[in-house]
């Protein structure tokens, strides 16, 4: 018997998709119709995308809301041929969204269809619900964990040879696939060399967060700085307290230098 029998249903396409059962009771709406009300949805992982979307069996799904795609995107979604645009009471003045939904080419997905999420590519259903619960930018990996441990540790943050952050009590975040990150109480950081942007950013296991830029001279990326105001629940101990990009920025842990890491927001930073 498997230590780990969940990882055992994840399943591969010859398309190179990743997926699997999940047993979580989804639901999806667009303003205040429910389009998807599914307790079979699937999870499904696309290749180069770090990230899960989730596809439902047809007769979960409003089929009578999807129309055949009037300009499709062939070629997205790992090939995907079949595209579905959104009507929602047209006659009233409603809303059309375009391909809104797709069908994957795997074989064993044929009869399950799948949504953009708003939040996260700005088209597709606005509200999604795991349980009662609503989820924001894109589903829950199952796969990954995200911990929020206050610590003892003494950090240092530079920029351009500025120390602007110094502290002994952080909170460490340890993230499945990222750096840890480094919270950092208010008052052990600079913020009056740092100024508000109006940048703002989701994430379906910490929340929304706000943005900081950095006064100072130098080729500093903008939005180097982050706070969450009302994290959830799981990652309660980060609330109000200030990270930096390690990808940005240098960070001295117990007097070690860290090296910078390379992540999927390094080239971001940079441009």
């Amino acid at each position: 018997m498997p230590l780990f029998p969940n990882e055992r249903n994840v399943r591969t396409t010859p398309e190179g998709l990743l997926w699997e059962p999940s047993e979580r009771w989804v639901r999806g709406l667009k303003g205040d119709v429910t389009v998807v009300d599914s307790r079979h949805p699937v999870l499904v992982w696309e290749p180069d995308l770090p990230v899960p979307c989730y596809a439902f069996p047809r007769e979960e799904v409003r089929t009578d809301l999807l129309r055949p795609a009037k300009n499709p995107t062939p070629g997205k979604h790992t090939g995907s041929q079949i595209f579905y645009d959104l009507a929602i009471d047209l006659e009233a003045d409603g809303a059309l969204v375009e391909n809104a939904a797709w069908t994957f080419p795997a074989g064993d997905l044929a009869d399950h269809i799948a949504f953009e999420w708003f939040w996260r590519w700005g088209t597709g259903l606005d509200h999604w619900y795991e349980e009662e619960e609503e989820i924001f930018i894109h589903p829950r990996d199952p796969h990954k964990r995200v911990d929020a441990m206050p610590s003892s540790r003494h950090v240092q943050v530079e920029i351009d040879g500025t120390v602007v952050a110094d502290t002994h009590c952080p909170v460490l975040l340890f993230e499945t696939g990222l750096p840890t990150r480094y919270y950092i109480p208010r008052e052990d950081v600079r913020l009056d060399l740092f100024e508000p942007t109006d940048h703002r950013t989701g994430c379906p296991y910490k929340g929304t967060a706000q943005y900081w830029n950095w006064r100072g001279e130098g080729e500093v990326p903008r939005n180097i700085v982050w706070s969450y105001a009302e994290p959830l629940a799981a990652v309660a101990p980060v609330q109000g307290l200030v990270a930096f990009y390690n990808e940005a920025v240098e960070i001295t842990l117990d007097g070690e230098r860290l090296e910078r890491p390379v992540t999927p927001f390094t080239a971001s930073l940079k441009s």
